[in-house]
């Protein structure tokens, strides 16, 4: 009867350099893919006081802003989708303003001290030429005060 081995045959140098090439490879051509996804959609979400504190540092970048619509300052020309407005942070935030430019159709609930987050690419001249707009809804439910 022949005797059996527990010991696993060696694995030539050529095998090991064969493996070795196919994971470096595979790996390299996940993260290409990963990098290309994520380096142009990226957006950062900020706070009009945050966006306004980094506003060098975001020059030319996407960037979603967050801020509530300051009245008397919507203007929209007429016969056209082009809208001009400022938006500022609210308390507990620390305050700060911060001009947007959007083109495009407005939604239904944006008006003058709506919640709202501006998306679009920051200029070096502080201004966001935003391409969407999202309203935030405002809530139905408030706490009920208690005496």
């Amino acid at each position: 009867m022949a005797e059996v081995s527990d010991k696993a045959a060696p694995v030539s140098r050529r095998t090991a350099w064969k493996i070795l090439l196919t994971v470096a490879v595979l790996a390299s051509a996940i993260l290409g893919l990963v990098w290309a996804s994520l380096g142009e959609g990226a957006e950062y979400y900020k706070h009009v006081d945050e966006a306004r504190a980094s506003q060098t540092r975001l020059a030319g970048k996407r960037l979603r802003l967050h801020g509530n619509v300051v009245p008397g300052t919507i203007v929209h020309q007429a016969g056209t989708l082009d809208y001009r407005f400022a938006l500022e942070s609210k308390a507990p935030r620390a305050h700060a303003t911060m001009t947007v430019e959007f083109h495009g159709i407005a939604p239904d609930l944006f008006k003058e001290g709506a919640e709202v987050v501006a998306a679009g690419v920051l200029g070096s001249d502080g201004r966001l030429k935003s391409d969407r707009i999202e309203t935030k809804c405002p809530s139905k439910y408030e706490a009920q005060r208690q005496e």
